[in-house]
């Protein structure tokens, strides 16, 4: 007799929760849109997206908050994936909301232009009229990302009140909002990063080159490894070292780390993940490294 094997991996669970979770925000909502920076994350919820509406294209554009202090490798990567899907890029840029005077740019050793992006972000999302935004956000990142449900309602200032979500039972999601709020949608939230790269081994899907292995001048800050950098300014005591470094996550270059690895393959990084004990942000984001309350408060504002 022949014997079938129904066995669910982890995987597929995590996947067609995802899609489900895209299909039912292209059914109810008008105008939703997709962070893609051309990060990990972004990368693999663009994955879901394919394979949700396949063969039909993506039914909604991609998003990109730009602060203009970018790694080079992950823009060309975030232009030619865009490019090669026909989807259409919406570029949100920092530099515009300073020329402007809606945000004032930051000065002085430590100055970074990430927290600005939340200005930049909401101003594109009433200017594009979004009603939908999915960013790829997961649980295992930092605690108040933990108090976040699926759909994550904003007011129509796009701030977030932990005490005012909507109760989310099995897989139903209330997806009624008002003209000027909006819905942050998170279909990665049951993720983790270790899921993150089993999935892009799974699926053999391509990332920027700085997530492997590679040389680069580097110098130490804070516990932290930053990149040589234009806009990035180093004391006399910060000297520059070539090391052999990856990212674990990418971001603006004024404020993500790299970490010591000689991870070259997908292989190697899932083995080296499986074994660490520090969280990617808590290891490699400057601007992460606050109170659980410091980034409540943050999201309050509008972040991501």
């Amino acid at each position: 007799m022949l014997q079938r094997d129904y066995t669910t991996s982890q995987l597929d669970v995590l996947e067609a929760e995802a899609i489900h979770i895209m299909r039912e925000v292209a059914a109810e909502f008008e105008r939703p849109c997709l962070l893609f920076s051309g990060g990990k994350d972004s990368i693999v919820m663009l994955r879901i997206a394919e394979k949700a509406f396949w063969p039909a294209p993506i039914p909604f554009p991609l998003m990109h908050v730009d602060t203009g202090h970018n790694f080079t490798e992950v823009i060309e990567f975030r232009d030619r994936r865009a490019a090669e899907l026909g989807a259409r890029l919406v570029v949100a840029s920092v530099q515009d909301s300073i020329d402007a005077g809606r945000v004032v740019e930051e000065t002085g050793r430590r100055a970074s232009r990430n927290r600005l992006q939340t200005t930049t972000l909401l101003d594109a999302i009433e200017e594009n009229e979004y009603d939908a935004v999915f960013g790829g956000a997961r649980r295992d990142e930092e605690k108040a990302r933990a108090k976040e449900r699926v759909f994550s309602f904003r007011d129509d200032f796009g701030q977030w009140d932990p005490k005012n979500q909507r109760p989310e039972l099995w897989n139903l999601y209330n997806a009624r909002i008002r003209k000027g709020e909006h819905i942050r949608v998170f279909p990665l939230s049951n993720w983790t990063e270790l899921d993150i790269w089993d999935y892009i081994r799974r699926e053999g899907i391509e990332i920027p080159s700085i997530y492997y292995a590679h040389t680069r001048k580097v110098f130490e800050r804070d516990g932290m490894l930053l990149a040589d950098s234009e806009f990035i300014t180093r004391d006399e005591d910060e000297p520059l070292v070539e090391m052999t470094v990856r990212y674990r996550t990418v971001g603006d270059v004024t404020c993500t780390g790299a970490v010591q690895s000689g991870a070259a393959t997908v292989e190697e990084i899932i083995d080296e993940i499986a074994v660490t004990r520090i969280t990617e942000r808590g290891a490699t984001r400057a601007d992460d490294r606050a109170s659980e309350a410091s980034m409540e408060d943050r999201k309050r504002e509008g972040y991501f």
